[in-house]
């Protein structure tokens, strides 16, 4: 299925060029499941055969990225939770990514906006915890503007560094959001089993 749709984004990409970048990006970060890892770096190698301006890409990456965001964030926040689930359950969205997303936007705050926009499958859902919390709109913006700057300039310059072997980002990206997964479980298991060390020493 992902597959099938990173498919049709290139192809869309390939006749749309900035504008399907922009659009794109602003799905992506509006919880449609469209990686970036796919978006930016052919943006990248579409510069490297000289038929898109790099820093162009970069641009419009970056803001249909903070328009997409905004957009969830006014989803959470005039919703709040239960718009938020039925927004998951019509779309197909993964609740497990969302919880995770909630996790870390209670334990580390708002800061994690902006952290957020340099992991995978975080990055695409930490906008609801932030609208459902209410966090302050500005400072949202400017942590999702700065955040999806940095991933902009990161995925698409390797998509241009690369070439025509763009598509190694994806694969790489790929087994990331494998070891982010394990890393989480292995943090709850380590939290779990912590928790009943100290009950049975209590």
């Amino acid at each position: 299925m992902i597959e099938r749709i990173i498919d049709v984004v290139i192809f869309v990409l390939d006749k749309t060029g900035y504008a399907g970048t922009f659009i794109a990006m602003a799905l992506e970060s509006a919880c449609i499941p469209i990686p970036s890892e796919a978006i930016l770096p052919f943006g990248g190698y579409l510069s490297f055969t000289g038929r898109l301006n790099l820093t162009l890409v970069i641009i419009f990456g970056t803001l249909g990225g903070t328009a997409g965001s905004i957009g969830a964030y006014y989803i959470g926040k005039i919703g709040g939770r239960p718009l938020v689930e039925k927004y998951a359950d019509k779309l197909r969205l993964s609740k497990s990514h969302i919880e995770k997303s909630d996790y870390y936007f209670n334990k580390y705050g708002e800061k994690i906006v902006f952290y957020s926009r340099l992991l995978p499958i975080i990055r695409t859902f930490i906008s609801l915890p932030a609208g459902i919390s209410k966090m302050d709109v500005k400072k949202f913006t400017i942590y999702t503007l700065l955040g999806s700057a940095i991933w902009s300039v990161l995925l698409g310059y390797a998509g241009y560094k690369m070439g025509e072997n763009w598509t190694i980002i994806r694969e790489w990206f790929h087994f990331a959001d494998i070891a982010l997964v394990i890393l989480i479980i292995a943090f709850i298991l380590y939290k779990l089993i912590s928790k009943k060390v100290q009950t049975e020493n209590s």
